[in-house]
């Protein structure tokens, strides 16, 4: 169990430091912080706004009117704060 969780944060991170390139990238990268919101265990039913702050850095706005930032910290871990 331990070692699933670990491949998942970890493609979380490979994830997040990846920017979209284009149209096809946009639904699934989308996809991908939805799921690493969901990860976290907070709520989003859509993203309807993403803003890039810089590498690995994301402010997102869900439908449902949540705000979330994610980020990776200094120790590598990816944290969903709630704004």
């Amino acid at each position: 169990m331990g070692q699933r969780i670990f491949f998942v944060a970890s493609s979380i991170v490979m994830l997040l430091a990846a920017a979209p390139c284009g149209r096809a990238d946009d639904a699934a990268f989308s996809k991908d912080l939805m799921a690493t919101i969901a990860l976290q265990g907070k709520r989003c039913d859509k993203l309807v706004r993403i803003k890039r702050n810089g590498d690995s850095d994301y402010s997102v706005t869900c439908r449902d009117g949540n705000r979330y930032h994610i980020f990776v910290n200094a120790q590598g871990r990816v944290i969903v704060a709630k704004q």
